[in-house]
């Protein structure tokens, strides 16, 4: 396995040289929260679906810069939400609990000015290149916050999958990578886990 500094060269790496495919995400990002900002609410479905791609993204920049780990990971994730999502219904996704609005839009906003990896420079490069969509922690973030918001697409097992995922890059970049602001996307994950498990509490009273 790399060692830390060797993950972090990597990640580096990635989050500098593809700088116009983070525009890219961003762009993206932009659009959808304007759509829920102006009153969208996609189906179960589609939104299940769509938050798949942002994982088969650091998925193949994995690969290409030489981290088969993260690369067979989040492939096999992603590749997960697409089956438990093809098995959503299409009704629009329900409203989540006020605290995990919150939370999910925090998380969101964290993943797209993920401040770590581009180095020096102006902070604005932040709102528009920061590696969201091209490393995991961020990308974790803006996803587990999307999930959040959609109420976890009312799926257990979608919601769980997710948050462990995020659980794990977060608690991995904080303690082994040293990268303390991923204890964001731990403290978001653990609040996606909780999610899931309070709709399995109130399926059984």
């Amino acid at each position: 396995m790399p060692t830390p500094a060797e993950i972090l060269r990597t990640l580096a790496a990635t989050s500098r040289e593809m700088t116009a495919l983070a525009i890219v995400w961003h762009g993206l990002l932009a659009f959808v929260m304007i759509r829920i900002l102006t009153g969208w609410r996609p189906s179960k479905r589609f939104g299940a679906l769509v938050l798949a791609l942002p994982l088969l993204s650091v998925s193949v920049l994995a690969w290409r810069y030489g981290n088969p780990f993260n690369g067979a990971v989040f492939a096999g994730f992603a590749a997960l939400l697409l089956v438990l999502g093809l098995r959503r219904p299409v009704g629009q996704v329900e409203r989540p609990p006020s605290w995990a609005t919150i939370m999910g839009s925090f998380l969101i906003l964290f993943g797209w000015v993920y401040p770590h990896f581009l180095g020096t420079g102006s902070w604005l490069r932040y709102l528009y290149a920061a590696p969201a969509g091209l490393i995991p922690c961020p990308t974790l973030s803006f996803t587990i916050g999307f999930a959040l918001l959609a109420n976890g697409f009312s799926s257990r097992g979608y919601a769980t999958g997710l948050g462990l995922l995020g659980l794990f890059y977060g608690l991995f970049g904080t303690f082994r990578l040293g990268v303390r602001i991923d204890l964001v996307l731990v403290i978001g994950s653990l609040a996606l886990l909780t999610l899931s498990a309070l709709r399995v509490s109130r399926k059984t009273k």
